[in-house]
């Protein structure tokens, strides 16, 4: 483990080499798990606030879920998430010549809202949870995700790498900067093999 101010981080986040490849895995991060996307409570709110923003570039299947179900729901684990279509896929996906992708991204995209995706789909395959004192940041393998670790090492791309953008949305820049660093140090050390 590797501990940056109050943040924990695996290994994994910076051993990993890791690049989705969604002409293999066709998205199904948006498609299968046992509950929706997880969401904090700001995000709830905000899902409430840009869901007409949204609504238009979703299928008429996940407008009918949202509809149905409201913007979230809470899940078998008592927790804030997005709603499913068939108790499957998030109801916030599109699908592009069968990839599933998020909605709420491309209305994004458009600049029709800026949020641009729920934190944990934004971080996926990594996770962060809040404990009393500290975060701990994970690394999720999963089988859907065996084609982005193929990818990441064919393309020599880190997972602390391939998730800057979403890292910095959590942890902000200058924590990002100084895990960074540590990673740089790790290699030049031989602390890790790369």
């Amino acid at each position: 483990m590797l501990r940056i101010d109050d943040v924990i981080f695996s290994m994994d986040i910076i051993e990993k080499k890791f690049k989705c490849d969604l002409t293999s895995c066709n998205g199904n991060c948006c498609r299968y798990g046992d509950s929706g996307a997880p969401l904090a409570p700001e995000e709830v709110e905000i899902l409430e606030k840009i869901w007409p923003a949204v609504k238009p570039y979703l299928r008429q299947e996940g407008i009918s879920a949202i509809e149905k179900q409201g913007t979230s729901i809470i899940d078998h684990d008592n927790e804030r998430v997005t709603p499913l279509v068939n108790n499957e896929e998030c109801a916030y996906t599109i699908i592009n010549n069968g990839i599933y992708m998020c909605g709420i991204e491309k209305a994004w995209s458009y600049r029709k809202t800026k949020f641009q995706k729920p934190l944990s789909c934004h971080l996926f395959p990594a996770k962060i949870k809040n404990f009393s004192g500290f975060r701990a940041v994970n690394y999720q393998e999963l089988p859907i995700c065996r084609s982005a670790l193929e990818n990441g090492k064919k393309k020599g791309l880190y997972l602390y790498k391939f998730l800057k953008i979403p890292l910095i949305r959590a942890l902000g820049e200058k924590l990002y900067e100084q895990l960074c660093i540590a990673a740089r140090e790790l290699k030049k050390n031989k602390i890790f093999f790369l």
